[in-house]
């Protein structure tokens, strides 16, 4: 299709800010990005949307801009719900290298212009496989009546002979041809997002090209249709949560009207990825809310109340999860400015689903928040049962990640990290918060383990209690009179009661509530205390490692 005609469109809401005279150009696709330098995902004639959260000053658009240009796109269209107005640096910028520029509104989606340029180029490009992509996108905006994902690799198969499936970064299987030949093997699955991910992250161009015994595989990257203006500036942002395709077939031979096609069947199934993830969006602010009851101390029944608002939607049918578990995971990039908690949240989700179940719905059931650089996972239990050799059911560190190390150490490359911590289940709200600095204390265990994905469970954390006769007793006074020394010389003086108030205050897992109903005091009292103990030692009773040492010193005293 010709520029012409998109900005004849009235629906789409595009506004030419330069190149009136480039308006014959052909658009042959469409790419959505906020990366600085998105060269690598790029192939030429495309239309490239952007909300412009690369730019951060007006020097930015330039080599932004000749980017474009050396890859040999037609045209960039700009949101304006960032900015306001599409800045004139690089309004300039596309005057001067010829490259037409158009604003979008801030009340049109991206996925609108999408859906709307993969239509009219699959049309006008591909002849008679528009049919195809039309098929595919009434069967994708019809809801769940219409089939999903599974349909459309159906249509593939039985309108192009191309057998397809789409797959989690993990390689579990989200879509697959219901109608002919057999199964993908789970550990091809695995396999195959590997290669994607080891491609990816080495920068090759997609597809990628993979040949499992005598089988070639093409992958085309399934990304996210409408980025918002808090889109990744690094490709390290989604490289752990981007879907793919898979289609039995070396796509190196292919003509670009079918290679178009493909794309196209790609950005339809991202639509359905983008509307699943807005379904997400009811657990997370359960779990959101949850967890900063938990941290800012609420009281028990306050926190019970919202599980009890929680467990329905977790568990349809149940009316309330009788335990829980917190999972804890964190995701590190070395010398990268990247915020952990955002990145480790969707993967956490498909973690936690169970590698055999097929389909995206399986994680309707896991509730998981963002705090700074964690993702905190709240995984409600119908039943713990105890096993023959007396271990708890439920989740389980080492079992999380068994299938999908491979695909997340290639995803990770040589500069990435993924550690997990998972907590025993507790069976009622006054547990949570303790249950919370157990995962957070076994996930620091597993970060201190060799290997890019590790995980620690709460079997593992009472280790420490048997070591602890075996420290020289030497070694055991100086740390503990480091510590509690000037806690007794101030009680000594002042009758104080801080080595009492320290005590209980561990033993209550920092409940402000709790530790003064036992103690008998007053809120304030307690914090007043508590604030004495922090000055007199020069520690943090909120950080984990200072409570830890206070309690291996009470402990060994």
């Amino acid at each position: 299709m010709r520029l012409r005609a998109l900005l004849d469109t009235d629906a789409l809401g595009l506004k030419l800010l330069g190149g009136e005279d480039e308006l014959d150009r052909t658009v042959r696709g469409v790419m959505t990005t906020d990366l600085r330098d998105p060269s690598r995902y790029l192939s030429g004639g495309e239309l490239v949307l952007t909300g412009l959260a690369w730019r951060r000053d007006a020097a930015d658009s330039e080599p932004f801009v000749r980017i474009l240009v050396q890859e040999g796109v037609t045209a960039l269209a700009a949101g304006e719900a960032e900015l306001g107005d599409v800045p004139d640096d690089l309004v300039a910028a596309c005057a001067r290298h010829r490259l037409p520029l158009f604003a979008v509104h801030e009340s049109v989606a991206f996925a609108t212009i999408t859906e709307h340029v993969v239509r009219q180029v699959s049309g006008e490009r591909a002849g008679d496989l528009a049919a195809v992509v039309d098929r595919h996108r009434r069967m994708m905006t019809s809801g769940p009546a219409g089939g999903g994902p599974d349909v459309v690799l159906d249509l593939l198969g039985s309108d192009l002979d191309l057998r397809a499936w789409v797959l989690s970064p993990t390689g579990r299987l989200i879509a697959g041809p219901k109608t002919s030949g057999p199964a993908l093997p789970a550990e091809a699955c695995g396999r195959l997002a590997a290669e994607h991910l080891t491609a990816t992250r080495t920068g090759r161009r997609a597809p990628h090209r993979v040949l499992l015994g005598a089988t070639t595989y093409s992958l085309f990257p399934i990304r996210s249709t409408g980025r918002s203006p808090q889109t990744a500036r690094d490709a390290r942002e989604t490289v752990l949560s981007d879907w793919l395709l898979a289609v039995e077939a070396d796509a190196g031979d292919w003509a670009e009207e079918r290679l178009d096609l493909l794309y196209g069947v790609t950005q339809l199934i991202a639509v359905e990825r983008d509307r699943r993830e807005a379904a997400r969006t009811v657990r997370r602010r359960l779990a959101q809310e949850v967890l900063e009851l938990v941290q800012t101390g609420a009281a028990p029944g306050e926190i019970a109340a919202r599980l009890r608002v929680a467990a329905p939607v977790l568990l349809p049918g149940l009316g309330a999860a009788p335990h829980w578990q917190v999972v804890v995971a964190r995701v590190d990039w070395d010398g990268a400015d990247i915020e952990g908690g955002p990145v480790a949240q969707p993967l956490l989700e498909e973690i936690l689903v169970d590698p055999l179940s097929a389909g995206p719905e399986p994680s309707d059931r896991i509730a998981v928040a963002h705090t700074g650089d964690e993702a905190i996972a709240l995984v409600p239990l119908p039943a713990v049962s105890t096993e023959h050799d007396g271990s708890e059911s439920g989740v389980l560190a080492d079992a999380l990640l068994q299938s999908v190390r491979d695909p997340l150490t290639a995803g990770l490359n040589d500069d990435g990290r993924l550690t997990l911590g998972v907590s025993a289940a507790v069976h009622s709200a006054e547990g949570l918060r303790g249950a919370l600095e157990e995962a957070r204390h076994a996930r620091r265990v597993a970060a201190a383990r060799p290997g890019r994905v590790c995980a620690a469970g709460h079997q593992e954390l009472a280790s420490h209690v048997l070591l602890l006769p075996f420290v020289p007793d030497d070694v055991r006074r100086a740390f503990t009179a480091r510590l509690l020394d000037p806690l007794r010389d101030y009680d000594r003086r002042h009758r104080a009661e801080l080595i009492p108030t320290l005590e209980a205050f561990l033993d209550c897992d920092g409940s402000w509530t709790r530790c003064a109903t036992r103690l008998h005091l007053h809120v304030n009292t307690l914090r007043y205390r508590v604030g004495r103990i922090e000055q007199l030692t020069s520690r943090d009773l909120s950080r984990l490692e200072d409570k830890l040492d206070f309690f291996l010193a009470l402990r060994m005293s």
